[in-house]
């Protein structure tokens, strides 16, 4: 007789990798703009969760958050932003089972002179994970950036 049945199958719907990016823009310290939206994990970024869950974890993890100029669709090939403007995540937090958020802000002394038309989460060696287009946020020392980026599993 053989041994108990193993686990089933999951099925790739389960399995949904998926992001979700909270933007709040504030200018000269007034809440101008607030949104909450979906977002593509990209296949540098799966790869990079694959190297992870392997054990390969040298400048795998996400340490930074990016902006960019770039206003071509999100698609799964995407590999970088456009003019890109980086800086360090804040607080890593796990707000829930099967997630993590990454909280991040521009202040008013960063990022001035381009338009912010696209938002991505960077691993350690600036491997593109996630990857969000938007409308333009022209950029200047009155205006700050602030939110979270989570991902769920």
């Amino acid at each position: 007789q053989h041994g108990a049945p193993g686990p089933p199958m999951i099925d790739n719907e389960t399995m949904d990798l998926r992001g979700e990016l909270s933007v709040r823009v504030f200018e000269d310290g007034r809440l101008v703009e607030e949104w909450v939206d979906r977002n593509l994990i990209v296949n540098t970024g799966r790869n990079a969760l694959a190297s992870l869950l392997a054990g390969v974890t040298a400048n795998k993890s996400i340490t930074k958050i990016g902006f960019g100029t770039g206003t071509g669709a999100a698609a799964q090939a995407d590999t970088a932003l456009t003019g890109l403007v980086s800086k360090a995540i804040g607080t890593i937090t796990y707000p829930e089972t099967g997630s993590v958020q990454f909280a991040w802000s521009l202040e008013t002394s960063e990022g001035n002179g381009i338009t912010i038309s696209e938002f991505g989460l960077l691993t350690a060696d600036n491997t593109l994970f996630a990857r969000k287009v938007r409308g333009g946020i022209a950029k200047t020392s009155d205006i700050r950036l602030e939110g979270y980026w989570k991902i769920l599993f």
